[in-house]
């Protein structure tokens, strides 16, 4: 009940009488009988899909009423649930006395709302959305669970943690290369929110020892820094980075400054070998910053401005000839604006890319564009404009269906000509069939110009088209389709797998704008294929492992006729 026409504290004070009077629960004496405890006949309920008390009222009428945030519970879940019949067994007790769960102050920090702030919905979502994006937890539940006479509501945060200590040997496969991973990585250290890695791999380009630190709250600020050095066979890489982004919708200020230098040796593939090499070496600085309004109208815009320094020098790769493709040094230093408009569209789902968890998108319109000036005069060995776009947004065009579409436009623009332009679109569409099953559409397109010499627009069996050996087919044109039947289980191994599965079709093409000649000329490749999806429970990341068969429809006979490809993604 709301009481119109009241004015000022006195009309709100009447209104939160009125308010407690209807949602307050009734008094139970002390002397009453206590609720039952726990007990093995009473059916499990995962305290994350707890839902609101009845006495609460509705958030617009909290909201109306200037309801402000009380105190704050927070409730932080192990990894395993001792509560849940399956997982009452020694091996899943001894994780959990193992794993050191997050500290509450690390949730806390995330929130962007404190004691005495007014109560607001979307700043509670937000939230949500915020914590579910820290790898170290499984999923977040935030919600008001009283009502109180002085008009403050007790918020419940409720959480659950996962593996977050990483030990072990990873392998994949894909286009026909190998490639592991060995390794420690711990991206919840001591339950502080702290990331460090230490890997070795190799792929088809190199062999890596990587050392990684990322702090995403720098001494219990808002601040980032991510410090790397990776030692390769063929080079190094060094990188640094430290900055308060805009960390929320409404966020007003932003800063940062990165570093990039890394030395490596660049390989230019043809119908998936490599044809050529030289050496790349890279010096990148970039500063900048940024301020808003803030969240206005259910959107937000960005603006900032910064400074970008990079140096990229070619050579000669040691042990290989002189490469007729090596790319000519390169030198830009260019201030920049850019701008960014974000709309808050946001909905949770379950079960599109990932197995059994929540994904968070924006079906609102999101768009930036930077715009900067290299120029001789500070520095640079040519003048031009330098561009960086992007926009995306989303829609339910019927129920049970979404649709996601997005595109990009980037390059540099001076008066002799166009250099490295790349202008590209991608579509994805999704519907439920089969139940709780979906068939998954996705279509991209890219078209390039002048490329700088060490970017190639590529098609292959780690690019998207599964049944052909990787980077195979190259061109300044490319379009990739993928149609794929997705089938997500119940079935899980132990309570640590998820299982699912798919059935799939590609067809693409990579081809260049004027023949090079008839042995480029690949035209349509197709493949069909199917495979299973292995959707980690309870550890960071969400990974999920790909195991696929695959098999080409088209191409020569120096293509194997099957293709097995393990790999571990994010998604599905």
């Amino acid at each position: 009940m709301i009481v119109r026409g009241a004015s000022g504290s006195a009309g709100r004070l009447v209104a939160t009488a009125l308010v407690v009077a209807v949602f307050a629960p009734p008094t139970v004496p002390a002397e009453g009988p206590a609720p039952p405890g726990p007990s093995s006949e009473v059916e499990w309920q995962d305290p994350l899909r707890q839902e609101r008390a009845a006495s609460v009222p509705p958030d617009a009428v909290l909201e109306e009423l200037a309801a402000v945030i009380g105190e704050i519970e927070f409730e932080i879940l192990d990894v395993f649930d001792p509560n849940h019949p399956k997982e009452r067994n020694w091996f899943f007790r001894a994780a959990n006395t193992l794993h050191v769960k997050t500290r509450k102050r690390v949730i806390r920090h995330l929130l962007l709302f404190r004691e005495g702030d007014l109560y607001s919905a979307r700043t509670l979502a937000e939230s949500e959305r915020l914590l579910r994006e820290a790898e170290y937890l499984f999923d977040v539940r935030i919600l008001p669970v009283a009502y109180g006479e002085d008009n403050r509501v007790r918020v419940r945060v409720v959480t659950r943690d996962v593996w977050t200590l990483q030990v072990g040997l990873s392998f994949g496969r894909s286009g026909g290369e190998n490639d592991y991973s060995i390794g420690l990585s711990d991206s919840n250290i001591l339950g502080l929110g702290k990331d460090v890695k230490v890997q070795r791999s190799e792929n088809v380009d190199r062999t890596s020892n990587l050392y990684r630190y990322i702090d995403p709250n720098l001494a219990g600020t808002r601040w980032r820094l991510l410090l790397g050095y990776q030692d390769n066979s063929d080079g190094f890489q060094r990188r640094l980075g430290i900055g308060r982004p805009f960390f929320s919708l409404d966020t007003r200020r932003s800063g940062n400054f990165t570093f990039l230098n890394f030395d490596r040796v660049d390989p230019l593939y043809t119908l998936g070998e490599v044809r050529d090499r030289f050496r790349h070496v890279e010096d990148r600085y970039e500063a900048g910053a940024g301020f808003s309004r803030g969240l206005v109208r259910s959107a937000t815009r960005r603006w900032s401005a910064g400074l970008t320094y990079a140096r990229d020098r070619f050579e000669m790769a040691p042990g290989y000839a002189p490469s007729p493709d090596q790319p000519e040094d390169r030198l830009l230093v260019y201030p920049w604006i850019g701008f960014q408009y974000i709309e808050d569209d946001h909905a949770t789902v379950r079960n599109l890319d990932r197995i059994e968890r929540t994904e968070d998108i924006n079906f609102g319109v999101e768009a930036s564009v930077r715009l900067g000036w290299s120029s001789q005069n500070f520095g640079a060995d040519r003048d031009q404009l330098v561009l960086f776009s992007s926009l995306r947004t989303g829609f339910l065009p019927g129920p049970r269906q979404l649709i996601l579409v997005g595109g990009h436009a980037s390059g540099r623009f001076g008066q002799d000509r166009s250099e490295n332009v790349l202008v590209g679109g991608q579509a994805r569409y999704d519907v439920r069939t089969f139940g709780r099953h979906k068939f998954h559409v996705a279509a991209s397109v890219d078209v390039a110009d002048n490329l700088d010499g060490e970017k190639q627009l590529l098609l292959g069996g780690d690019s998207g088209l599964r049944g052909y050996p990787l980077r195979y087919q190259e061109g300044d044109r490319r379009y990739l389709v993928s149609l794929e039947q997705r089938f997500y289980t119940p079935w899980q191994v132990l309570r640590l797998v998820n299982i699912g599965a798919a059935v799939f079709f590609d067809a693409g093409e990579a081809w260049f704008d004027g023949s090079r000649g008839d042995e480029f000329e690949l035209g349509l490749l197709r493949d069909v294929g199917f495979g299973l999806r292995l959707a980690s429970t309870r550890s960071s990341r969400g990974a999920m492992m790909h195991v696929d068969v695959a098999f080409p429809l088209d191409g020569d006979d120096s293509i194997d006729r099957v293709q097995f490809l393990v790999a571990a993604r994010d998604s599905f």
